[in-house]
């Protein structure tokens, strides 16, 4: 789960790093009130959406007086921002964060994240701030210095000091940047984060050090006891058919494709999605159902599945081991009359009650297409996709 960065900010502020004065604002008005609450000369006014390199795509606008602050949240709110995270369909900005300037004198990255391969913490840094993290690792990787921390163990005080010495921060500072990091960690540990990220780090003309952006990504296994954070989830800057699922205790991914997935265990739905692409598809969707895929949840599956438009068929791949077939095929055959399904519908069944499963589909009377092997299923779902595609090009000539 993902938060804006005005929310960051407060977090981490209370863990004792130092961010720029600042308000929320959802209107011009706001934005120009917010501006005059802080005091100044000049103000940034940035569009909170979940991505970074919102800069490039035009979601910060430096302003040096409050009709520039009121033109620039006119043009920012409700606008779509697209950066390289958010992919073609972009955000769309429906808050404002109106920051006070500042007098930068050194821009730094800074970062902690779980490193799954090593399975520990690891921090990452470099005196080159304000700039992609990628960029920078494709052209100067040498710029870039990465402490690993055993959980076990913890941040220890020399690591905080080689990595403020990799930031280029200066004796006079240095006690000050411990702490900074320190109190990054202590956030990382103790809310579940998976991943928290300063870009930049500023040094100031004075010789503060300022989070001048943050992201924190936290792990949504983690949320039940992070009630606080949890209460932080912006929805609308999410997939709304994630979101869905969520909400109704089903995994699911949405993609680009146009076959729909039904498939119980993450490990099928993923050898699934491979054979979809290998024989010539692509899925529209990571969806696993679980262990228990009762009628109920079968059909709150389906419509899950075909809310997406794009869908034009759909594939349900059911390996029965704790589950049984006859179960799930008794709940594929109510979703299908209760939906009334206008797309191809491919079904395979494999395991317990593998018999009894099949014969309550051929028995039902549906234009349910079967299939006996993964290979098979998929190659039908494609050849039922094309086939529906090439039916609504001639409904739509007619």
């Amino acid at each position: 789960m993902d938060i804006h960065e005005y929310q960051a900010k407060e977090i981490l502020s209370g863990y004792g790093v130092k961010i720029a004065e600042g308000g929320l604002a959802y209107s011009p008005e706001d934005a120009v009130q917010r501006a005059r609450d802080i005091g100044g000369h000049i103000w940034a006014v940035k569009a909170q959406i979940h991505s970074g390199a919102r800069g490039k795509a035009g979601g910060i606008k430096i302003c040096k007086t409050h009709d520039e602050v009121a033109d620039a949240a006119e043009y920012l709110l409700g606008r779509r921002l697209v950066t390289h995270q958010t992919g073609p369909a972009g955000k769309v900005c429906g808050r404002l964060y109106i920051e006070a300037g500042t007098d930068i004198a050194k821009e730094m990255y800074f970062c902690l994240l779980v490193d799954r391969s090593s399975e520990r913490i690891v921090m990452v840094g470099s005196a080159q701030g304000g700039m992609e993290i990628e960029e920078l690792a494709v052209n100067n990787p040498e710029a870039i210095t990465k402490i690993y921390i055993e959980p076990a163990v913890g941040l220890l005080d020399f690591q905080a000091r080689e990595m403020a010495f990799a930031l280029g921060i200066d004796s006079e500072a240095m006690s000050h940047a411990v702490k900074l990091i320190r109190g990054c960690y202590r956030a990382l540990r103790e809310l579940d984060c998976s991943m928290l990220e300063i870009n930049p780090l500023v040094m100031t003309g004075s010789g503060e050090l300022l989070a001048l952006d943050a992201k924190m990504g936290f792990d949504d296994n983690a949320l039940f006891r992070q009630t606080k954070i949890s209460e932080l989830r912006d929805k609308t800057q999410e997939d709304p058919r994630e979101m869905a699922a969520a909400d109704r205790g089903l995994s699911y991914v949405g993609l680009d494709g146009d076959i729909g997935c039904m498939i119980n265990g993450a490990g099928l739905a993923m050898a699934t999605m491979d054979m979809i692409k290998l024989a010539g598809g692509e899925p529209a969707n990571f969806l696993d159902v679980g262990g228990g895929a009762s009628a109920e949840r079968t059909e709150k599956a389906f419509r899950l599945v075909l809310a997406d438009k794009n869908v034009k068929a759909m594939l349900v791949n059911i390996f029965a081991g704790i589950n049984r077939c006859d179960w799930i095929a008794e709940g594929v055959v109510h979703a299908v009359k209760k939906i009334d399904m206008q797309i191809p519908l491919i079904v395979r069944l494999s395991g317990t009650n593998v018999e009894e499963g099949r014969k309550i589909i051929a028995e039902s009377g549906l234009p349910i297409i079967t299939a006996d092997t993964l290979a098979e299923a998929a190659e039908k779902a494609v050849q039922a996709r094309n086939e529906q595609v090439a039916k609504e090009a001639a409904a739509q000539e007619n």
